[in-house]
């Protein structure tokens, strides 16, 4: 037999290695890439907390909302001046809030609203999104307020109603978020816009979301009540990304004009009637 020379001893061993590390990595690489499809297929953390509202003394509509979650309020809060206001969370269907819109504008109440919108939910991912877990909340034109919370929704979560106010929360540090939210809203004094932010302090103050902050969100309508001609978004503010959400949304609304009552833009356009 030939001796080996030096250098078929090194290429050799090399291929041997090489040989060995793959296969000592094969288990390991697939473990990686089943662990990154099934990050790919998962959905969306969820845990939110808001408040949803009708002023009776300014006809404005509103609704607040904080969240663990990035930009939470690129779909919670839906509203429209001279309709009401609806918030969509936990397992959230963001369809809810344009469908429940539309039922407000034929008449429904808001009870009837909830009811209809979640009977006819046809819940298309019941394994991982099913309609149980929703939390879904209505103010309608005339100030009622209704509210579901499914049983199968991120625990602690409930809902709190008041007077013309609804407040609800999942994925909550405590149960009494929701409480804490109302009782704040209806003891403060002044435009609709502080009062929901009282609301939403009072909840994180009570616990908020258990993971944490990360984003907030205002919606406010009423009819012709913006700055601008025929605007009726009096104010809209998003915080998608901060470790402070509620301190940079109370910064926001703070440095909005807002006088104490809604001023209605060309009161002689029927439009604003």
């Amino acid at each position: 037999m030939t001796p080996l020379t030096h250098r078929t001893r090194f290429a050799l061993l090399t291929t041997v290695t090489l040989v060995a590390v793959m296969m000592g990595c094969a288990p390991r690489d697939a473990a990686r890439a089943k662990a990154s499809t099934n990050a790919a297929d998962a959905l969306p953390e969820t845990g939110t907390f808001s408040i949803i509202a009708y002023d009776t003394a300014t006809g404005e509509w509103g609704g607040a909302v904080q969240s663990r979650v990035f930009s939470v309020g690129n779909g919670v809060l839906s509203a429209e001046a001279g309709v009401g206001v609806v918030a969509t969370q936990a397992v959230v269907d963001v369809s809810y809030g344009p469908q429940a819109i539309a039922l407000l504008k034929q008449g429904k109440s808001a009870t009837e609203v909830v009811k209809y919108v979640w009977e006819h939910d046809t819940d298309p991912d019941t394994a991982r999104w099913a309609k149980t877990g929703r939390q879904f909340a209505v103010v309608d034109a005339m100030g009622n307020v209704a509210a579901y919370t499914g049983p199968t929704a991120p625990t602690a979560a409930g809902d709190k109603q008041g007077p013309h106010v609804t407040a609800q929360g999942n994925t909550l540090a405590d149960k009494a978020v929701p409480d804490s939210m109302v009782a704040a809203f209806l003891r403060t004094k002044g435009h609709l816009a502080l009062r929901l932010l009282a609301g939403i302090e009072a909840g994180q103050a009570a616990g908020g979301d258990k993971r944490g902050k990360q984003s907030a969100a205002m919606l406010i309508v009423k009819k012709c009540g913006g700055v601008w001609l025929h605007n009726d978004v009096v104010l809209r503010l998003q915080v998608d990304d901060s470790p402070e959400p509620i301190i940079e949304l109370r910064r926001l609304v703070e440095k909005a004009p807002l006088p104490p009552r809604a001023v209605t833009n060309a009161k002689n356009d029927p439009a604003c009637r």
